[in-house]
């Protein structure tokens, strides 16, 4: 074991650039982000050419801001993290370039980390405003929920995860966003179905829920996307204004009930009290209002981190790369980006489904 007591990580795998400092005990001392909404918002999604330009715009001024912020001179800096797995290569590429020039410079080691890990470890994170319950620790169930990845975890300890549960098609947050193109919402997508089913009724439309009836902890919402592409066509465009409160309410209901529903059945399966929804989409309000209710109903003790660390942020990658130097993990100036975990990062069970969710 090696004695790290500070970090300093970068998070730049889409299109949020974000820095933070982080203590061996998951304590974030400052945290400073930058998102690109503006930039993609005339395109209806993230442009990886823009994304990676805008990081390396962004990249070193919030760098030197969370160190001011936090009184702290590189002398302080015990590591260095970065995520380098899985994300958009040339964005993964600014923030490994410049870690890598910052360690060689200052002679600091440096790891870089799974983004999906840092997203499983992101409920052991705590601030001045913030801690998770005093008795929360592992094993637990996680629902990774963002825009390109859902799945739901066995998280056994420390380094050992297995996917118990994954969509077989798009995620989630993906099906958010289809959705809010298609009712010509805006960027991100997702946060404005949220907005827009504000007041409306969830049982207005009836959309279905995939695999929902089936024991598996898979799940699947491009039939959910194709029936609602369908729905729109069909409603006359002078009414898609007055129903778009309806139609949001009743789109988001059939994914968290879907999400939930998995979510349930794996604590159910793995006999395991402790829940996590983590990633962009568990800031969704009605994601958290029924969970909160699920796990009242279920005497569950449910984790789910404050949208700063559910977003794509910069502590949890600091949380699990200071865990891993202290193991004495380091990284090497050759190592570089990847759009895909690594085969080793995860263990698979999916029940009668292999590993990319087609049935055996």
């Amino acid at each position: 074991m090696t004695a790290l007591k500070t970090v300093l990580a970068v998070e730049s795998s889409c299109d949020d650039t974000s820095v933070a400092i982080v203590q061996e005990n998951g304590f974030v001392i400052n945290q400073v982000s930058a998102n690109q909404d503006l930039a993609h918002a005339p395109y209806g999604g993230v442009v990886p050419e823009i994304a990676s330009r805008n990081h390396s715009v962004s990249l070193l001024p919030l760098i030197q801001l969370v160190l001011e912020k936090s009184h702290l001179d590189w002398k302080d800096i015990d590591g260095l993290v970065v995520t380098n797995r899985p994300g958009l290569i040339g964005s993964l590429i600014v923030g490994i370039m410049t870690i890598k020039s910052i360690s060689q410079s200052y002679k600091i080691p440096m790891i870089g980390v799974n983004h999906l890990e840092g997203h499983l470890l992101a409920p052991f994170l705590r601030d001045h405003e913030y801690q998770p319950p005093e008795d929360f620790t592992y094993p637990y169930i996680a629902l990774a929920v963002s825009g390109g990845h859902t799945s739901i975890y066995w998280v056994e300890a420390f380094s050992q995860y297995t996917i118990i549960g994954t969509t077989k098609d798009d995620a989630a947050g993906e099906a958010f966003d289809k959705f809010a193109k298609l009712l010509k919402l805006g960027f991100p997508g997702g946060a404005l179905v949220d907005r827009f089913s504000q007041g409306g009724d969830p049982k207005a439309y009836d959309f279905p829920r995939s695999l929902i009836l089936e024991n598996s902890l898979m799940m699947s919402f491009s039939g959910l996307k194709s029936s609602a592409a369908r729905l729109i066509e069909k409603i006359p465009a002078d009414q898609i204004e007055s129903s778009k409160s309806d139609l949001c309410a009743s789109y988001q209901e059939a994914i968290v009930d879907v999400l939930l529903n998995k979510l349930e059945k794996a604590a159910t399966q793995y006999q395991c009290k402790k829940i996590v929804i983590t990633g962009g989409v568990s800031a969704n309000s009605r994601l958290r209002m029924c969970a909160q209710e699920l796990a009242k109903k279920k005497n569950y003790t449910l984790v789910i981190p404050p949208l700063r660390y559910c977003t794509d942020n910069a502590a949890m990658i600091g949380y699990t790369g200071i865990l891993r130097l202290a193991l004495g993990q380091q990284d090497e100036l050759s190592m570089g980006p990847s759009a895909e975990s690594k085969e080793t990062d995860f263990k698979y069970s999916l029940q009668g489904y292999s590993d990319n969710g087609k049935k055996k």
